[in-house]
């Protein structure tokens, strides 16, 4: 069984694992999911559920009964992933034929071959939260200790995440950064303007048209010097 002592090095491998794959967040929630998987004791299947605006989605499932365990629970709209995801706290299940919180989601779970659950709270991000699931088709799959080494795997893996999420939003920015000062380079040679007045007359057209600063921009560079 893995020991709390060996867990801090095997997330810190993790997480420069996930920051590798930086450009791609699925692959990097996929990874994380899949390490879940082999790190936990107990685990057998997984998925991660994302709750934003009320719209329930599950990106990621590693292992089939993972992903029909989530829909359960959409068709059911009752479970134990989604109450860990948006209650920001640990849930677990340790029979499904003794379950009574969710007693229909609990006896289809089990008629599918799921006997355990443990959900950790994952924050995403603003308003959007998400939930690490882990499924055994075995009772009492996950004891107290298997669920602290959850807790902080899903803590880890929120705060890499988390990077990941702010590396790509800061290329976003840089990028629209760039195409902005194109676009103004552009105004200011066709329209003999300075660089504030260019800036001005781009805003203005966001402005009049309820279009994104960035988007006007866009336009003008696809659009070319000739036509700006």
């Amino acid at each position: 069984m893995t020991q709390l002592s060996d867990f801090g090095a095997q997330m810190t491998r993790i997480a420069g694992e996930m920051r590798k794959q930086s450009d791609d967040t699925e692959a990097a929630v996929r990874s994380m999911t899949k390490y879940a998987v082999d790190a936990i004791p107990g685990a057998e299947y997984a998925s991660v559920t994302l709750v934003s605006d009320g719209v329930v989605e599950t990106p990621v499932v590693i292992g089939d009964l993972g992903g029909e365990a989530d829909e359960l629970q959409r068709k059911l709209g009752e479970g134990p992933c989604i109450r860990a995801a948006v209650n920001d706290v640990t849930v677990w299940i340790d029979d499904m034929h003794v379950e009574e919180r969710w007693p229909r989601f609990a006896a289809a779970a089990a008629d599918i071959g799921i006997r355990s659950m443990a959900c950790f709270f994952l924050y995403i991000d603003g308003d959007d939260f998400g939930a690490l699931n882990l499924h055994s088709t075995r009772p009492h799959a996950f004891p107290a200790e298997a669920r602290q080494l959850g807790e902080l795997f899903a803590a880890h893996a929120a705060t890499a995440f988390g990077a990941i999420q702010e590396k790509q939003q800061l290329r976003a920015a840089l990028s629209s950064r760039d195409i902005i000062g194109q676009a103004k380079g552009m105004i200011m040679e066709r329209y003999k303007l300075d660089a504030t007045e260019a800036f001005a007359l781009l805003a203005r057209l966001s402005q009049d048209t309820n279009t994104k600063l960035v988007d006007v921009a866009a336009q003008i560079v696809v659009a070319g010097p000739e036509n700006s």
